[in-house]
């Protein structure tokens, strides 16, 4: 008797369990989706980590230069403007099968140029022009900046898409009330502008 009386009641707790209204999902906060570029493009400015195994002496550290060139030893010069760096890789590999056997290149950028820097600008203590990273905000920005100067007018921020896309940011909001609705995720290229006030 107290087994079947035991069995009903936890047929009683699982059936209003699976009855229960279930908990309405939580909304992701605006911004935080990660920003990813499609592919990565190499540009002027970019520093190439290019390494041949087994061959020390043909591994190099390069800039891009304005002419979109890169010089690696034996390989000579190599445009690698707007290519993959696997794509640039595989272009070393093929100059240098040449002068050795079965090269085994790798390519990677070291540092990125200033296509892959986020700007900010105006009523900030230390305008900036800041390296991306992923997940960076428009708050995390701010504090690279020093923060906003006692003439801001933060209630009047923008930020500019490197696709053209304007985004009006309260960031007064942000900084006095805990408010990041608009705290946007920055991607490659944006612009953080502060206004001052008017006076």
């Amino acid at each position: 008797m107290r087994i079947s009386q035991a069995f009903a009641t936890l047929i009683t707790v699982v059936l209003a369990s699976a009855t229960a209204a279930p908990q309405a999902a939580t909304s992701p906060a605006p911004g935080t989706t990660p920003t990813f570029v499609s592919e990565y493009r190499i540009g002027i400015g970019d520093e190439l980590d290019v390494r041949v195994w087994r061959n020390p002496d043909l591994s190099v550290t390069v800039p891009v230069r304005p002419d979109g060139r890169i010089s690696v030893p034996l390989a000579g010069d190599l445009m690698v403007g707007d290519e993959t760096p696997e794509a640039v890789a595989k272009l070393i590999t093929e100059r240098l099968a040449n002068y050795i056997r079965d090269p085994n290149v790798t390519v990677i950028v070291a540092r990125m140029g200033p296509r892959y820097r986020v700007r900010v600008t105006g009523a900030v203590n230390t305008p900036s022009s800041l390296e991306y990273s992923q997940g960076m905000t428009v708050l995390d920005a701010v504090l690279e900046a020093g923060g906003i100067t006692e003439f801001a007018n933060p209630g009047r921020a923008m930020l500019y898409r490197s696709t053209g896309e304007s985004l009006p940011v309260a960031l007064d909001r942000i900084l006095r009330r805990g408010d990041m609705a608009t705290n946007y995720q920055i991607g490659p290229g944006d612009t953080l502008t502060v206004p001052e006030r008017a006076f």
